[in-house]
């Protein structure tokens, strides 16, 4: 597994890459990991309605070296991010106030190890490589679009000239004009967008730089990027097919704009020109 990936973040994140077999376990997991942890392996074969050999494969697929570490890591994660409390993965119309806290919990956990996953080093060069670029283009299609605008505007602000769309044709046809010098930042959930890698693969191509927002490093954009930056999602806990969420995305974005701010001298003299512009049209 990766440095810092809990168990529940690294099948979340393979999810979509395990077959059909594996995918009964880790939804098994996914929404009984507490059961999980005092069961044996036949115990969760049987209740995932597949072999023991297929969770001995499953293990192998997402980092561990069998169950027994399977069902430590789980252990682990419940100590560390639940405590004492009783939070689960429930959402339950009879009973919201246990439901927010689970949300909460689960969203708190999802932020924290997004956090725990950026490497220094790698994030301070993204961070020189963001406050010299010449030009900034952020990349994304479909429910990841208004991360990349929200990224465009802070960016601005800090006078760092950052373009953003909502027309996939209009984004390949910019990241084209991308030499080196600039800089394209790729946001991508499940980091198998084909468009978001055919940019990309072109800014690569015309010698500009690319940085990958990401579930994955692994993924398909994940290898294709020059830097990475992983988030963590939580959303398969609550929803079985639906694996999507911008709160870690949107917390990176924010991260890279605090830290540029202390980093980018008068900073703060352009937002506050940026703000009194926009000042016009508050009450």
């Amino acid at each position: 597994m990766e440095q810092n990936q809990t168990v529940m973040d690294r099948i979340s994140v393979l999810y979509d890459q395990l077959f059909d077999a594996e995918k009964k376990i880790a939804k098994f997991i996914l929404n009984h990991h507490k059961e999980v942890v005092d069961m044996t392996v036949s115990e969760l074969a049987e209740a995932s309605d597949v072999s023991v050999a297929s969770v001995s494969r499953f293990c192998r697929k997402v980092g561990l070296k069998g169950f027994h570490q399977l069902k430590i890591g789980l252990a682990q994660e419940m100590v560390e991010s639940y405590g004492e409390g009783a939070t689960s993965n429930d959402i339950l119309l009879d009973d919201i106030p246990q439901s927010l806290q689970n949300i909460l919990a689960n969203k708190i956990e999802e932020l924290k190890q997004t956090v725990n996953q950026i490497d220094p080093k790698s994030f301070e060069t993204i961070l020189g490589l963001l406050k010299n670029a010449k030009r900034v283009q952020v990349m994304a299609v479909g429910n990841t679009i208004p991360v990349a605008i929200d990224a465009a505007f802070k960016f601005n602000e800090l006078g760092i000239p950052t373009t953003a769309g909502t027309i996939w044709e209009t984004q390949l046809s910019y990241a084209y004009t991308l030499r080196e010098g600039d800089v394209l930042l790729a946001i991508s959930n499940s980091g198998e967008s084909n468009k978001v890698l055919e940019a990309v693969e072109i800014v690569n191509a015309n010698g500009g730089t690319t940085i990958g927002i990401t579930n994955s490093p692994q993924s398909a954009i994940g290898e294709e990027v020059q830097y990475h930056i992983t988030t963590a999602t939580r959303e398969k806990l609550f929803l079985d097919e639906f694996c999507f969420s911008r709160v870690s995305a949107t917390t990176v974005i924010e991260i890279l704009f605090l830290f540029l701010t202390v980093s980018i001298e008068n900073s703060h003299n352009t937002m506050t020109k940026c703000e009194e512009m926009f000042a016009v049209d508050k009450r």
